[in-house]
């Protein structure tokens, strides 16, 4: 498939990455995501420079926004080693920008094949950063270039080694707000089109929400093109096939990752992370 290699890597997921490493700096122990790799794929200047801005990464809502960035990937993984366990054995991250798993995988993650889906500019220039700090590929991971503009995510998994008859587990962490709704729908038929046992987690913004987010993505390149609520995103997932749906709420996700903490830190007030099961 032909790529269009002159857009540029994604500036919202070397954002993201940066508030994955403020994390680890400035947030108490235990950290909802011990992710040691974030610093190396941010690089060290632009670290220094986030650390530097208190008055931005303190405030409430930058808070908020690195809290929900982590909590969302401690989920997946979450869900992903529950898969693993039931001898689930292929993970997709779709849009996986600089997602780090793959790089800090656990010993219960050895067993997977891992699939990272996004733009060959991003990954092009993630494999970059990763080469210069020394941290190698693992042999369970394959990159997988995708251009959602121009092709199908049929399309682009089915040029890969990703087994369709056979179970996996997808995460999609802040992708579905820059899909058109066809896109949308067309991704959950495909994964709800998996043998049982496959499940996807995927995050959503509701439409009165995150409008400094939008605005900063906007102003990136890279506009915002859907929002869903709690009820329309779980109608969706059951209409396009999952047997059920289940929503991270406030009251759970602090119990299971916010319980005894001393930094402030606290579950966010709404629902923002589906997970459903096929």
């Amino acid at each position: 498939m032909a790529m269009d290699d002159s857009r540029p890597a994604s500036r919202t997921a070397v954002g993201v990455a940066v508030l994955r490493a403020i994390h680890q700096h400035r947030d108490g122990s235990p950290k909802l995501l011990d992710d040691p790799i974030a610093e190396a794929l941010v690089g060290p200047d632009a670290l220094a420079r986030a650390l530097a801005d208190e008055a931005l990464f303190s405030s409430p809502a930058m808070r908020g926004l690195r809290t929900h960035v982590v909590l969302r990937s401690r989920f997946a993984e979450d869900c992903a080693e529950a898969a693993a366990r039931r001898a689930v054995r292929q993970l997709v991250v779709l849009g996986a920008g600089f997602d780090s798993f793959a790089y800090r995988q656990p010993e219960w993650a050895r067993a997977l094949r891992i699939f990272e889906v996004d733009h060959p500019a991003s990954q092009a220039l993630k494999r970059e950063r990763l080469a210069a700090v020394g941290i190698a590929i693992p042999a369970n991971l394959a990159f997988v270039p995708a251009d959602f503009a121009r092709h199908s995510l049929r399309e682009i998994l089915a040029a890969s080694a990703l087994d369709f008859a056979a179970p996996a587990v997808f995460s999609c962490l802040g992708v579905l707000v820059y899909l058109e709704r066809s896109a949308i729908e067309a991704l959950f038929r495909l994964v709800a089109a998996f043998p049982r046992g496959s499940e996807l987690i995927a995050t959503f913004t509701q439409s009165e929400r995150a409008a400094g987010s939008a605005a900063r993505a906007a102003a990136g390149g890279e506009p915002w093109l859907s929002r869903m609520d709690e009820g329309e995103i779980r109608a969706e997932l059951l209409r396009c096939g999952f047997a059920a749906v289940e929503l991270l709420q406030p009251e759970e996700a602090a119990r299971r990752y916010f319980a005894g903490r001393s930094d402030g830190l606290s579950a966010p007030p709404r629902a923002s992370i589906a997970r459903a099961t096929v």
